[in-house]
């Protein structure tokens, strides 16, 4: 059976929605928000009957009636961690999403709470989401850090990161969690991450300034130059901008966009290459960190996200990493696919789908809390 699945993503100004049978697309559309109407709502949740009408609007366009659909899936946000897989929208993860359990107010929190307006007015169908922005699944030893009661994070683009892995793995013949890779999502933020055997056991936590430069992340900074930094009169809201907004490029160079980069590069702008070159040097060290939390069994090193339209960065990437694994390159995302893909393999029985609990995926070692 070929099932039909609507996809709804929502962004700081638009939300993402596509419609599929199975595996192909039947319309994709990017649903433009003005700001001035954003900036009514006081809180992300409040947006939601306002996005809901848009993305009606846009399906009496298009000719969808939701009763045909058999399936709805959203972005997951606000959520506490969480291991991997397709989760079933409930209430807990509906009270979780509209208040920000984990602390963080993204328009992602509205994904599953879309995906439940939809599935009601549709009579009662399926909701979903699929590998949420808080999926944890890190090792113990990828967890501890050198102070008492500090622990590493996790925040990466999993959605797409783990979907670019089972499609690799599928490519090869086998399944993902047959499979170590060392997955990077490479865009306006950029996340490493290794994969082992179907659980992403480490990675970077780009949210809170670990990895590599990104167009719009600083990256690690050491702690020391951090402290001159905040002692020479900066605050902490500057600080923590530069981990997730104002960072990397657009401190470096005044840009978040790589292509502007690439061709000042072109004109001989020798900071925009010192800058350029710096990126896909980390990012290679941050693979190489990778393929050695994996013991050196890597598969292959797989590369999405915009940038990766960028032959030049796939090339320095080859050519520094070449020799763990092979390079293989998906330029784009795959986060619409990956929504409807993680339905499917549920309604098909490929799958079960996961409850959601409201209890953390990891809350500590007892054995370093004397």
């Amino acid at each position: 059976m070929t099932y039909r699945i609507l996809t709804i993503n929502p962004g700081s100004t638009s939300t993402k929605v596509g419609l599929f049978e199975g595996d192909e697309a039947v319309f994709t559309s990017n649903v433009a928000h003005e700001a001035a109407k954003l900036a009514e709502f006081t809180s992300i949740s409040e947006q939601l009957p306002y996005r809901r009408d848009c993305i009606l609007d846009t399906l009496r366009e298009n000719d969808v009636a939701l009763a045909d659909i058999d399936a709805f899936v959203g972005r997951g946000g606000g959520l506490l961690s969480l291991v991997g897989g397709t989760y079933a929208v409930g209430d807990v993860m509906l009270d979780h999403a509209r208040r920000g359990a984990n602390g963080v107010q993204h328009p992602a929190n509205l994904g599953s709470q879309l995906a439940n307006e939809f599935a009601a007015l549709a009579g009662g169908k399926p909701a979903f989401v699929v590998n949420p922005p808080d999926t944890d699944e890190l090792c113990d030893y990828a967890r501890v850090t050198g102070i008492k009661g500090v622990y590493r994070n996790v925040h990466l683009h999993a959605l797409n990161l783990k979907e670019t892995a089972i499609r690799h793995a599928v490519g090869m013949g086998k399944r993902y969690d047959e499979c170590n890779f060392v997955v990077c999502h490479i865009g306006g933020g950029i996340s490493v991450s290794a994969h082992q055997q179907g659980r992403m056991v480490d990675g970077y936590d780009i949210v809170g300034g670990e990895g590599m430069m990104a167009p719009t992340r600083c990256g690690a900074v050491p702690v020391a130059e951090l402290l001159n930094y905040l002692e020479a009169g900066h605050t902490t809201k500057e600080a923590r901008g530069m981990c997730m907004k104002t960072g990397g490029f657009v401190d470096l160079l005044g840009t978040s966009d790589a292509r502007e980069v690439e061709a000042r590069i072109n004109d001989g702008d020798e900071a925009a290459k010192l800058v350029w070159e710096t990126m896909c040097y980390q990012i290679s060290k941050c693979i190489g960190a990778m393929a050695a939390s994996l013991n050196g069994k890597v598969d292959g090193i797989l590369l999405g996200g915009g940038m990766v339209n960028s032959r030049t960065l796939v090339a320095r990437i080859e050519e520094a990493c070449g020799w763990i694994a092979p390079v293989s390159a998906y330029p784009g995302e795959f986060e619409l696919e990956a929504m409807a893909a993680g339905a499917v393999r549920v309604l098909n029985g490929e799958e079960q789908a996961l409850e959601y609990k409201g209890k953390p995926a990891w809350s500590g070692f007892d054995c370093l809390n004397d």
